[in-house]
């Protein structure tokens, strides 16, 4: 059982990911984050002591292991690659639908938002989206695809579905998303095809 203090600074994490996601990284401030986890003030620099810029790489670390546990889950309830990509895609249209589009990848906003500012936090995300490309080349490994074929279609599928949820979220429509989805499961089927 996680102690008080491990379900506070997961707690913080939460919140910081959640923030992120819909006031981006600069417009989160640390009040903002002990107010939304309902945490005592001193419980910030306590369990990160590095302050906001901690607290940006465990949202990170935290957004990774999400989307790792939905390509997961997508994986064990799919016949194949193809229809694994299609249900990981249909989950984060739905997430973004439902938000109203006011959610999206936090990855990518602090990616866009911090890269080129904090060397730690471009870190966090190239780490992230590695956590997402790895998995799904092992996928496409599994149709008979090269791995290095694998790696590359694995690498254009993430930044497809990154590109999808910005146009998305600007566009306030799911229809991104769903074309997304559509030739992602096309293109898997075309390059295992390709290796039958």
């Amino acid at each position: 059982m996680a102690s008080k203090g491990d379900l506070t600074k997961a707690r913080l994490a939460t919140s910081m990911l959640e923030l992120i996601q819909t006031s981006g990284y600069s417009g989160t401030g640390l009040n903002a984050v002990i107010d939304h986890a309902g945490a005592p003030k001193g419980s910030v620099y306590f369990h990160f002591p590095d302050g906001k810029e901690g607290l940006g790489v465990a949202a990170v670390d935290l957004a990774a292991q999400q989307f790792q546990a939905l390509i997961a889950e997508a994986a064990a309830n799919s016949g194949g690659a193809a229809e694994a990509a299609r249900a990981a895609i249909e989950a984060l249209a739905a997430l973004v639908g439902d938000s109203e589009f006011r959610l999206g990848c936090p990855v990518s906003v602090v990616t866009l938002e911090m890269g080129a500012e904090n060397e730690r936090l471009r870190e966090a995300c190239a780490k992230a989206f590695e956590s997402w490309i790895t998995p799904t080349t092992a996928l496409l490994e599994a149709e008979g695809i090269d791995h290095g074929r694998a790696r590359s279609l694995a690498t254009v599928i993430v930044s497809t579905i990154e590109g999808s949820v910005i146009v998305s979220r600007a566009t306030r429509s799911t229809a991104p998303l769903r074309a997304a989805a559509d030739v992602v499961a096309d293109l898997i089927a075309q390059q295992a095809g390709a290796v039958r």
